[in-house]
This record gives C-alpha cells, sequence and structure tokens, in this order.
C-alpha cells in the first residue's frame, strides 16, 4: 500500500514538473516572439525617424544582404578574375604569335610587316604595364592618427579621418583616397594613385582589341568559310561511309593542325571584337568622368547636388574641375609638352598631382583660379 502511494506520489510530482517546464518554454516563445516585434518595430521607425528618409534609403536598406553577398563574392573571387584576364590575354597573343605571325611574314609587304611589329608590340608592352600597375599600386588610403588631418569628416564604418574625396569599399573595408569603384578584374581598389593606370590599361586593351578585330577579319572570313566547308565535308564522308561502294572515293580529311589553325582565328576574333565592344563602353564612360573632373562615385553625388541647388536657383559648380583640358593633363601628369610622349605614349611610373589628402592647385592648369561650389 505504502509502495503504491509513493509512486503516485512520484508520478505527481513528474508530471507537476512537467507541466511547470512546458509553461516556462511558452513563456520563453511568447518573450522572444515580443522581442522580435519590438526590434521589427524599431527598425522601421528607424527608416522614418527624419525627412531624409525616401525610396533609395528604404531599398538600400533591403538590398543590404544582397550587398553584402556581392561585396564578400566579389572579394573572394578577385583573384579568378585576374587569372582570366590573363589567361585570355595570354592566349590572343599566343594565337597571333603561333597563327597570324607567320602568315603577316609571308605574304605581307616589308612596310606593313614593320608597322604590324612596332604597333603590335608597342600595344602589347603599354597593355602589360598598365595592367601590371593597377594591379599591384595601393590606390592610396587616408592615415588613421586624427591629429594627422584637420577639417575633415569621420568615416562612420571604420571611424578614421575621412579627406575630401575620399570613400569606404566595403570590399577593402577601408577608405580609399579619390575611390572611383572597386574593379574585380583587377582585385584592387581604383584611386588616387592608380586611376591613371586603370584608364590606360582600358584605354590601350580597347586598341589592341580593335587592331587585332580590323586586322583580321579576312582571316576570320576564310577560316569561318573553312569551318563550315569542313562541317559538310565531314558529313559527306559519313554518308559515303555509310553507302561506300568499290568506285566511290571518300573525302578528305583536314588535319589537326588546319582544323585548330581555323578555329583559333574564329576564336580570337570573337573574343578581341566582344572585349573592344563592352571595354571601347566602359573606356568612353571613364573618359567622359576625367574630361568632367569626376569619378565614377562623384558623379552620382555631383548630380544630386546639382538638383538640390537648381532647387534653390543656384548653380552648381565641381571645385574639382578645372576644363575639359585642363582636366585630362592633371589627370594624365602632364606638365611639359614632352611629357606628352614620355608619360602618355610611354611607360611611365610617375606619381599623380598630390597627394590625395588636399587640392591645390596644379602646376599645369592654366586657368589660375579654382571655381566655387555654387554661386
Amino acid at each position: 500500500m505504502r509502495s503504491r502511494q509513493r509512486m503516485f506520489a512520484a508520478v505527481m510530482r513528474l508530471l507537476l514538473k512537467c507541466l511547470r517546464l512546458g509553461r516556462r518554454r511558452r513563456f520563453k516563445l511568447v518573450r522572444q516572439a515580443g522581442q522580435l516585434w519590438h526590434y521589427g518595430r524599431l527598425c522601421l521607425r528607424s527608416l522614418l525617424y527624419n525627412s531624409f528618409t525616401n525610396g533609395d534609403v528604404v531599398l538600400d536598406s533591403l538590398f543590404e544582404p544582397v550587398y553584402w553577398l556581392v561585396d564578400h563574392v566579389t572579394r573572394w573571387f578577385g583573384v579568378v578574375f585576374v587569372a582570366l584576364v590573363i589567361g585570355l590575354t595570354s592566349s590572343i597573343v599566343a594565337i597571333v604569335y603561333i597563327c597570324l605571325l607567320p602568315l603577316i611574314l609571308q605574304t605581307y609587304t616589308p612596310a606593313w610587316i614593320c608597322w604590324h611589329l612596332a604597333y603590335g608590340h608597342w600595344n602589347l608592352l603599354m597593355i602589360v604595364f598598365h595592367y601590371y600597375k593597377a594591379i599591384t599600386t595601393s590606390p592610396g588610403y587616408p592615415p588613421q592618427a586624427k591629429n594627422d588631418l584637420t577639417g575633415v569628416s569621420i568615416c562612420r564604418k571604420c571611424i578614421a579621418p575621412k579627406p575630401a574625396r575620399t570613400h569606404h569599399c566595403s570590399i577593402c573595408n577601408r577608405c580609399v583616397l579619390k575611390m572611383d569603384h572597386h574593379c574585380p578584374w583587377l582585385n584592387n581598389c581604383v584611386g588616387h594613385y592608380n586611376h591613371r593606370y586603370f584608364f590606360s590599361f582600358c584605354l590601350f586593351m580597347t586598341m589592341g582589341c580593335i587592331y587585332c578585330s580590323i586586322s583580321g577579319w579576312d582571316m576570320f572570313r576564310d577560316a569561318y568559310a573553312a569551318i563550315e566547308r569542313m562541317k559538310l565535308l565531314e558529313k559527306e564522308r559519313l554518308q559515303v561511309a555509310a553507302n561506300q561502294t568499290y568506285y566511290q572515293t571518300p573525302p578528305p580529311n583536314f588535319s589537326f593542325r588546319q582544323r585548330a589553325f581555323h578555329k583559333s582565328v574564329v576564336y580570337l576574333w570573337v573574343l578581341c571584337s566582344s572585349v573592344a565592344l563592352a571595354l571601347g563602353a566602359l573606356t568612353l564612360w571613364h573618359a567622359a568622368l576625367i574630361t568632367r573632373g569626376e569619378t565614377s562615385i562623384e558623379r552620382h553625388i555631383n548630380k544630386k547636388e546639382r538638383q538640390r541647388l537648381q532647387k534653390k536657383g543656384k548653380v552648381f559648380r565641381n571645385p574639382y574641375s578645372y576644363g575639359s583640358w585642363d582636366n585630362w593633363k592633371v589627370f594624365l601628369g602632364v606638365d611639359m609638352p614632352r611629357h606628352w610622349l614620355t608619360r602618355v605614349l610611354l611607360p611611365s611610373p610617375h606619381l599623380p598631382h598630390g597627394t590625395g589628402l588636399s587640392w591645390e592647385l596644379p602646376p599645369c592648369v592654366s586657368d589660375q583660379h579654382v571655381p566655387l561650389l555654387a554661386i
């Protein structure tokens, strides 16, 4: 009898303990749900807490996870993109030397041979030099010590001094002087110290692709026609092999070297033409920005500032623009006429004007006045 009472008491205690645990878990779930609800309300109110919030801010907040994913993917795949650029460029150079150069030496006149050899090797030298300098040169970073700079803002992400024209790169996770953009094909930011190398690489790569496309147009047509003829003869050969009699002769077979030659010419022309169109459009875009004395980021900032001042009846003036011609001289570092040869048409590792921390008037600017921000 006592054993039954003890067993019943133990069962009741276990039941009460389970009820208490269940009640605690329900209270915990309710408390967590309440915390999530309050957090969601706080996030929603943070988007609407002042008059500067608009649709762009809301969209940026909603797409923040996408931006984070893109930043991390770009950071890790930068090495792959650089290897892809080197591999594709090397394949084009190998095809030119192995397939096209012997044909040029056999069929072209001596004057055209000299021109192709001189221009082709000069263009290749400029591409290799500027791409190497663009990926190995640091874009420039502001100092971390707060006592080194005065009158600058503070970056809200890295909590460090932020000079004029400096922006924070979410992929590099630091501020970059005169930042234009982060280029995955360089695995590097394009900033104050390597902006010229980046643009020169784009320009000479576009010129090289256009040169290959124009020079290889006739070879491309012949190679494409030869490949189509190969396909027809291969189909005829299979048909003859299926219905062969003693008096039928199969079509001739093309050698592996002939097939590889024609396919390499088609590959060269298609790749160069595609890169010339895509990279040429990018080069023209950056040329327009350089003409206006802007970077890619400053173009959007100046556009919003221009619209804001226009509503007030004022005119926006870019304080870093010195005129179209002088902007190009400042960007390329041309201080005297001979620099167009030594610094533009030949490889040159010269530094840009200024340190990227302050923007004094360059000595090569002809009009000695700085435009106002707004008048």
